[in-house]
């Protein structure tokens, strides 16, 4: 898989535009609130400030942040208001939806049938999609489980899981009751989001209430030592406010769920695109040695590299498996 098929650079770079354009007018002289390390509490240090928001990286757990932080309603309304949104919901999905089909999300229905076949003891486990935007992971999923639940809070997308056949419910995690939900056994999956979320105490602890003894919760993140992000740094197109505000890596985030007393079954780094985006990002890259590899081995070899990478927790993109301890 390569980052063009799944981000093209053109239609990416006009979404980044947009992004930065939007920044200056939804957070501007807006107030700010000084947060501590979003994994273990400790003082954070200063990174770098990109597009006006300031970043911090924890000393003791090596996660990286955005501090001090706008007021959750600024970011609601960027969210629901802003041109990068709506041009990311209506533009950028509609045009990658078939590749990223085709490269994310079968993989990642199989992926998810296996780790429910390996971690949950109920063969006919509820999947709770928390965050179904289009529903391409709905549809891929169903292929392998009958019971569907989809929670979009965006009615526009709401809609459009429904037309899928869908099973949805159009509300935030934070209002959803256990009457909503299916009963029995249940996997709740969440793609992308942890690094958005203005607080994930609140998204975790409201996860915690409405999962049952047994069920498990498998979600994705950016990881911020990913070789990639970790070697562009403030350049790192993942590193892209006020969208990606919160970076986790696997020895963090085992450190925030465990305070939240969750158990973790697994943590692992299953991405494919660091060494691919870097070798697009070179010109940013100060390392002599990561330069000197990325214009002179083989295809196969960085593949080699990537998988190392990847085995290794070293790759960007995080997956975790845990339940209520």
């Amino acid at each position: 898989m390569k980052e063009e098929q799944i981000r093209p650079k053109k239609i990416f770079d006009e979404y980044l535009d947009l992004s930065k354009k939007d920044i200056s007018i939804f957070f501007k002289n807006k107030t700010k609130k000084k947060i501590r390390c979003i994994a273990c509490k400790a003082q954070g240090k200063k990174l770098f400030i990109k597009y006006s928001f300031q970043y911090e990286y924890c000393e003791k757990c090596f996660s990286v942040y955005v501090s001090p932080r706008p007021n959750k309603k600024d970011f609601f309304n960027y969210y629901l208001n802003s041109n990068s949104s709506k041009f990311w919901a209506t533009t950028f999905y509609k045009k990658t939806a078939d590749q990223r089909r085709k490269k994310l999300w079968k993989p990642k229905a199989k992926m998810i049938k296996n780790l429910v076949n390996k971690f949950n003891t109920s063969s006919q486990s509820k999947i709770i999609d928390i965050g179904g935007g289009y529903g391409l992971f709905g549809e891929e999923i169903r292929k392998y489980f009958k019971n569907i639940t989809i929670i979009e809070p965006a009615s526009h997308l709401a809609d459009i899981c429904k037309k899928k056949g869908l099973n949805v419910i159009n509300k935030f995690l934070e209002n959803i009751k256990l009457s909503d939900l299916p009963k029995g056994q249940k996997t709740f999956v969440s793609f992308e989001l942890i690094e958005h979320l203005h607080d994930p105490n609140i998204f975790f602890t409201k996860m915690k209430k409405i999962m049952g003894p047994k069920d498990i919760f498998i979600f994705t993140t950016l990881s911020g030592a990913g070789i990639d992000i970790a070697e562009l740094g403030k350049k790192s197109n993942s590193i892209m406010p006020p969208y990606h505000i919160n970076f986790y890596n696997p020895f963090s985030i085992k450190i925030f769920l465990n305070k939240l007393n969750y158990k973790v079954i697994q943590v692992s780094t299953p991405g494919k695109l660091d060494l691919d985006i870097l070798k697009n990002n070179s010109t940013d890259i100060n390392n002599f040695f990561m330069k000197y590899i990325l214009n002179t081995f083989l295809n196969k070899d960085l593949n080699k590299m990537q998988k190392f990478y990847s085995n290794n927790n070293l790759s960007s993109h995080m997956m975790v498996v845990c339940k209520k301890a």
